[in-house]
């Protein structure tokens, strides 16, 4: 079958954990072809240039979206008025609730499709002023009382963004018309094509999220130092679009239960959502979690990107109470900084405290000093590769206070280490009962949790097989693609054929699309809808019946 995959600002130009997803789905599902619709958001992803892409896949199309579009709408009155009208229900339900935002959003998508882009109308004093008196209808949010013309410029500038790949040209019978599934890589804009080829062309759409879009959003809007209008303007729209794009979808696969949680809160239909966790490979920790060597039993191991998430000041402080009682621990953490000022300032603060709570001790006047806390990267001498590094110790450490999918943590259950974690996102979901769970924030208990591990190697070594196979269990790639093969089959088996399927030379190929899951007339109770051999006195017995007593079933 031919799969349309939506990406967002990732594959397969960018790497990072979305295109490495992508890139080993593409890879692994080889009997499928791949078209790839990707939304661009920067030029330095695309100067690199696209890398080697297996056959299977068809064509890379890209929408540029930090280039200035190329408007071609033309508006006469009437259409001026058409798209008033379609603007004005999408902004009305956007400011105060409402059921109109779908009937908006396609009737923008449907003027695209006649009349060509958005963009300037999007802009236009026609957009403010329907923006304006939406903010002050019945029933708007209250922090929309004193928007300003600065903020409806914002807004407005915003929405047109996020509205572009309604003006896109992915719609015609040889893009996205032509698949036999849309397959978005994440919500939001990401999925708006998809919305609009299941709208315009009937193609079933497919959502898959491993992070939470709509929080993502909700976050970025207080860091950006927009007004408070402006968020409550973009959050209504964020809102309503997860809302439609769930409704949308035929299938919802969130990578846990934490994303699974967020999805049903925000509309989504549970018999839509089927938990599909990330796929990670397991064979670079295969040497490290079969061999005999368990690590250092007195080192704690903390593996991450190095930011005020992952609340490295309250694993130090914790450290600092297991030293007390255990003086010959140690706490190796590897890992480096989180793009951007953040990550660097939060590391030099890490070190500044490791300092000041472990001052560097020598074990004579004429020793060398040595900190029990090391910051180090992986590249090193002791830890040329990342499972080198959960090799170096005993107990595996995660103290964040943010986090989606614990993909650290997994790799740590891949090496066999038992682990210690706090209470945050996916983290109880992943580890079931391989591992101990504190609060977040509470060093005193993280420090408890990491002593009893470190005292009882028993314990340890049971955690650590129990973790790793586990992990083998759920958090394979192969069971990754195995379940995403299914639901391919699945969704396809319940759509009509779209095209008929021919090899390289053109010829028929046969059995090339799965047969239909649906089987017509009733298979419960007796009536019109009952098929003849299943009816009374047919010879068999319809399910959810019972046979007459004395008569055996199929008799």
């Amino acid at each position: 079958m031919r799969i349309g995959l939506l990406t967002d600002g990732g594959y397969p130009y960018a790497a990072g954990e979305s295109g490495l997803w992508c890139d080993r789905l593409v890879h692994g599902l080889a009997q499928h072809e791949f078209d790839i619709y990707a939304l661009s958001h920067s030029a330095r992803h695309e100067g690199q240039g696209l890398p080697a892409l297996p056959p299977q896949v068809r064509r890379v199309r890209t929408a540029r979206l930090w280039a200035p579009e190329d408007d071609r709408l033309r508006l006469g009155r009437r259409e001026r008025r058409r798209f008033a009208g379609h603007f004005g229900d999408l902004a009305t339900a956007v400011c105060g609730g409402g059921d109109g935002f779908a009937d908006g959003l396609y009737g923008l998508a449907g003027l695209a499709r006649d009349h060509g882009g958005l963009h300037a109308a999007l802009r236009s004093e026609a957009a403010l002023r329907a923006l304006e008196s939406a903010c002050h209808a019945p029933g708007a949010h209250r922090a929309l009382r004193n928007v300003t013309v600065a903020d409806l410029l914002t807004v407005a500038d915003r929405l047109a963004h996020a509205l572009r790949p309604l003006s896109l040209d992915w719609y015609e019978d040889d893009a996205l018309a032509s698949a036999d599934l849309c397959h978005a890589a994440s919500g939001g804009p990401t999925a708006l094509p998809g919305l609009v080829a299941k709208r315009f062309c009937g193609v079933p759409l497919l959502v898959t999220e491993y992070g939470v879009h709509l929080r993502a959003q909700y976050l970025a809007g207080r860091e950006a130092g927009l007004s408070a209008p402006v968020r409550a303007v973009l959050a209504g729209f964020h809102g309503q679009l997860a809302a439609e794009t769930y409704r949308q979808a035929s299938v919802i696969t969130p990578g846990n239960g934490h994303i699974r949680r967020w999805q049903e809160k925000c509309g989504a239909n549970r018999a839509t959502l089927r938990t599909v966790h990330p796929g990670m490979a397991a064979d670079r920790f295969t040497a490290v979690g079969e061999s005999d060597d368990a690590g250092d039993g007195r080192t704690l191991v903390w593996v991450g990107r190095i930011e005020p998430a992952k609340d490295l000041i309250a694993l130090l402080h914790a450290f600092a109470e297991i030293r007390k009682e255990e003086p010959a621990a140690r706490l190796r953490l590897f890992g480096a900084p989180a793009e951007g000022g953040d990550g660097a300032t939060y590391l030099a603060h890490c070190r500044a405290l490791a300092a000041q709570l472990f001052p560097d001790e020598a074990a004579g006047a004429h020793a060398v000093g040595d900190n029990p806390v090391s910051f180090e990267e992986i590249g090193g001498p002791e830890a040329p590769d990342l499972a080198d590094a959960y090799a170096t110790g005993a107990v595996a450490v995660l103290s964040s206070v943010v986090e989606g999918f614990p993909v650290s943590l997994v790799e740590a259950m891949f090496c066999g280490r038992a682990t210690v974690s706090t209470d945050v996102g996916a983290v109880v979901e992943v580890i079931g009962g391989t591992g101990l769970v504190v609060p977040p924030r509470n060093p005193r208990a993280l420090a408890d949790a990491c002593l009893a591990l470190l005292r009882d190697p028993e314990r340890r070594a049971r955690l650590g097989a129990a973790a790793r196979a586990r992990a083998l269990e759920l958090f394979t790639v192969e069971q990754n693609l195995t379940a995403f093969r299914g639901i391919y089959l699945e969704l396809i088996s319940h759509s009509p054929v779209r095209r008929e399927a021919v090899d390289a030379d053109g010829e028929p190929l046969p059995f090339a699309h799965p047969a239909e899951s649906h089987v017509p007339g009733g298979w419960t109770g007796t009536g019109a809808h009952m098929p003849s051999w299943a009816a009374p006195g047919g010879g068999l017995v319809a399910a959810g019946t019972t046979p007459e007593p004395g008569k055996e079933a199929g008799r």
